[in-house]
């Protein structure tokens, strides 16, 4: 999958802003595009006005995979998990970036800057993009995520 152009948008909030320009670096060596939904520096704000926005984007297919950054991950995820469409793991290392594609087929990853350094966030990106969802059982259940 890593190898086709894909769109990824990414959205931060102060606290994951120092994380977004090497994954946005990142994200165009490997020849992807990327949708910036701010924020654009590391002044307080608040992050559901920049994670819904890249969430959404993945919704709507604008957008093929969404990545989020925040302190820790956790509000940001929640907030992604919130747009329909939208299935949002947390990862804290590269198994669970691995895990969230092949066994959840999350379309969007939270990562928090706060307990992940720069140079892990990297290699979850990479491990993430790299992995494929393996259907079987896990499509099952995944299909038993979003009921209408």
């Amino acid at each position: 999958m890593s190898e086709r152009q894909i769109t990824v948008s990414i959205g931060t909030d102060h606290a994951g802003f120092p994380l977004k320009a090497p994954i946005v670096a990142l994200l165009k060596a490997r020849g992807h595009e990327v949708i910036d939904c701010g924020c654009d520096s590391a002044e307080s704000c608040d992050y559901p006005d920049f994670i819904r926005p890249a969430a959404e984007a993945v919704a709507s297919g604008k957008a093929d995979y969404g990545i989020v950054l925040g302190g820790s991950g956790n509000g940001e995820a929640i907030v992604a998990n919130k747009v329909k469409g939208v299935r949002c793991g947390l990862c804290w290392n590269e198994w669970s970036a691995q895990m969230t594609k092949e066994h959840n087929n999350a379309n969007c990853i939270a990562i928090g800057a706060r307990p992940v350094p720069e140079e892990l966030a990297l290699k979850i990106v990479n491990k993430w993009l790299d992995s494929e969802f393996e259907g079987g059982r896990h499509e099952r259940r995944v299909n038993k995520i979003e009921v209408d």
